[in-house]
């Protein structure tokens, strides 16, 4: 294909069947420089889409599997004496990694959660009194089981706002699945996909995105989005600045996949949900996930011009 984003994401499709959609907002993600979060049951090929993503832009990979017993130290990593230097070594954890897989984040301590906030929100880590700086690119994939199954810690909403984008694979199509029951193991097709990107052309891709234009009236129309979850009386809190540079920002990525050097109110439609849904929730049910319903009204209710 010419165009290396494209034979990205094609790549990527061929090990996740039937997940085009997703595939490409998981892409937009990764180029607004953002962190995602992938909530469904287990099964569903969270795991293959974060080793595929890693595999073909040519990152280096860890996961980091959360339980409840796991403890700040064994992600952000420990100093351990050497006897023969005579002095603390400081080794480090997995979370140096370009492409941190956090499985079943929701399984682990509310204290251990916390020791992503920083890593996601400044690219560094504070260990022992020394800040150090993580890779570049870093970019988080969460997972988190459906909050209604036992053994889970609901991610606090200073959390969920760390992440650009929460989403769903949800249950194959038919013919995607007889395609998955038919071919060779993913297991198996993952070691054979091929880094189609340097470092160096990666990021020269997220550098363009904030390059994409964004016009007054596009940028009017993302402010009603956000005003309206603020003034209806359904939303139980509305949308806060980040969200709304969120949501620009996932706006310009979708357009430069696509190819476009400007954005539309199409694009914002298309991440809207992804963007905003794990942030909204209904007044007449504050602790439950009515963002969905609420993602629907603004598309429905809010003009786009």
């Amino acid at each position: 294909m010419s165009n290396p984003l494209d034979a990205c994401l094609h790549a990527v499709n061929q090990v996740l069947l039937g997940k085009e959609a997703q595939v490409r907002l998981a892409m937009t993600c990764l180029l607004a420089r953002g962190h995602l979060l992938i909530e469904d049951l287990p099964g569903m090929g969270k795991t293959t889409l974060s080793h595929a993503l890693a595999r073909v832009l040519g990152l280096s990979f860890q996961r980091i599997q959360f339980t409840s017993d796991l403890l700040p130290g064994d992600i952000l990593g420990t100093s351990v004496f050497d006897k023969d230097s005579g002095q603390f070594v400081f080794h480090p954890g997995p979370i140096f990694a370009e492409l941190v897989l956090a499985d079943e984040i929701n399984r682990a301590t509310p204290k251990s959660q916390s020791a992503l906030l920083e890593a996601m929100e400044e690219g560094q880590v504070t260990i022992e009194g020394a800040t150090r700086p993580l890779p570049e690119p870093f970019f988080v994939i969460a997972t988190q089981n459906p909050v209604s199954q036992g053994g889970t810690f609901a991610l606090p909403e200073s959390q969920l706002d760390r992440f650009l984008m929460r989403l769903s694979l949800g249950y194959p199509a038919k013919a995607a699945e007889k395609a998955l029951l038919l071919g060779e193991a993913r297991r198996e097709l993952l070691p054979r996909l091929e880094p189609i990107f340097s470092h160096e052309q990666l990021a020269a891709l997220q550098a363009q995105v904030p390059q994409v234009r964004a016009s007054d009236a596009l940028v009017d129309y993302v402010l009603r989005l956000v005003e309206a979850t603020r003034t209806q009386p359904q939303f139980a809190w509305g949308l806060s600045p980040r969200a709304s540079l969120a949501l620009l920002a996932a706006a310009r990525a979708w357009a430069f996949l696509a190819g476009r050097d400007y954005v539309i109110p199409e694009d914002v439609q298309a991440v809207l949900p992804p963007v905003v849904g794990h942030r909204l929730r209904e007044r007449a049910d504050p602790a439950g996930h009515g963002g969905g319903a609420l993602v629907q009204w603004l598309l429905r209710e809010v003009p786009a011009l």
